[in-house]
């Protein structure tokens, strides 16, 4: 895939909370699409488990498992979006801050495949959600 910014946009420029911006997106399209494959449901239904895996307490245990699976880049862009100022504090929210900002880091550089790659990764080994 070709990278979906200019080639004189450097992304390593573009701020990290614009990174977790683009990344949020791309991480919670992953997730719907996988409880849309996973099983036909009620549209409440896939909203709530949506919701449970996209919250930053979710998020920040999926970084958990990836961390020691990135590579030097990939955790320096993580870096930059856990230790973005928001208007947030606490851990998890900085972890999900810095997940998402990788998402968006490599969505943008065109790296859908190692999206997927990281994601496989994260859903690996769950079992399909079931409603609470």
């Amino acid at each position: 895939m070709d990278r979906l910014c200019p080639m004189e946009v450097d992304l390593h420029g573009i701020s990290p909370l614009n990174l977790a911006f683009v990344g949020d997106g791309v991480y919670d399209l992953m997730v719907r699409e996988r409880l849309v494959c996973l099983a036909n449901r009620p549209n409440k239904e896939l909203h709530q488990l949506a919701v449970q895996q996209v919250r930053a307490e979710a998020q920040a245990a999926a970084l958990e498992r990836l961390l020691p699976m990135l590579s030097e880049e990939e955790t320096s862009v993580y870096r930059r979006g856990r230790n973005a100022h928001t208007s947030r504090s606490g851990g998890d929210y900085h972890k999900a801050t810095g997940l998402e900002a990788l998402f968006g880091y490599l969505y943008l550089s065109g790296r859908l495949d190692r999206v997927r790659e990281l994601f496989a990764l994260i859903i690996e080994g769950e079992t399909p959600f079931e409603t609470t």
